[in-house]
């Protein structure tokens, strides 16, 4: 309960703070490609369930098309302004909506394509389920801007085939040891190294840190 009150507290303040930034960049998006300024992807929810995550618009209209849900580094998919927004995670601020109708929280895992989920979850792996997903993570702290910054796929190999090997597994383990740790001052704490991560790391690239690889468990 106390969880859900500071989620929805916050989100409140947050949709109230951001919204000349979200006017602008609605604008920006708008005037750099023919499309809508929203986009909704689909991905698993408390318990599984799918849910419309939603985001500023960073690729050209189409692009969802594909069976290609990662994106890598330097994408054609996206559009000038969406590589913008990407860099700073404006694209993310139209998740505090999320937040506001009980879909997401503040603080919590990551909120995974729904396809992903059905296809390559170990049962270990859908004790992550058992929360809300979160608009900042662990993960997104520990690696950022991303994984595949600290650990680009080799040569040959998709970003998201790399991503599903590699990637998928250490974040989900990450995410698990946020589930047992997590309490309002652990999130307080991933809130205010988040805030210092877009503010600050956004700027400058920050040093590697490549994950230790995963091996699946059953």
């Amino acid at each position: 309960m106390l969880k859900r009150a500071f989620d929805l507290v916050f989100a409140t303040l947050a949709l109230v703070a951001t919204a000349p930034l979200l006017a602008v960049a609605a604008l920006a998006i708008k005037l750099g490609s023919p499309g809508p300024v929203l986009y909704r992807a689909r991905r698993a929810g408390l318990r599984g369930q799918p849910f419309g995550v939603l985001k500023l618009r960073t690729m050209k209209v189409g692009s969802d098309a594909s069976a290609q849900f990662v994106t890598a580094e330097d994408d054609e998919r996206v559009t000038p302004v969406g590589r913008v927004l990407r860099r700073f995670k404006l694209d993310e601020l139209p998740q505090l909506w999320n937040v506001l109708v009980g879909e997401m929280s503040i603080v919590g895992p990551r909120p995974e394509t729904w396809e992903f989920v059905q296809q390559h979850y170990t049962e270990r792996w859908r004790r992550t389920l058992s929360v809300r997903p979160g608009l900042a993570s662990s993960a997104d702290v520990r690696w950022y801007p991303d994984l595949t910054y600290h650990d680009p796929p080799p040569p040959g190999v998709s970003v998201q085939e790399h991503y599903l090997r590699h990637h998928l597994p250490v974040q989900l383990e990450e995410s698990l040891r946020y589930i047992d740790r997590q309490c309002l001052a652990y999130d307080l704490l991933l809130l205010a190294q988040t805030g210092w991560c877009v503010l600050v790391r956004s700027w400058l690239p920050p040093p590697r840190r490549p994950p230790q690889r995963v091996t699946a468990v059953r």
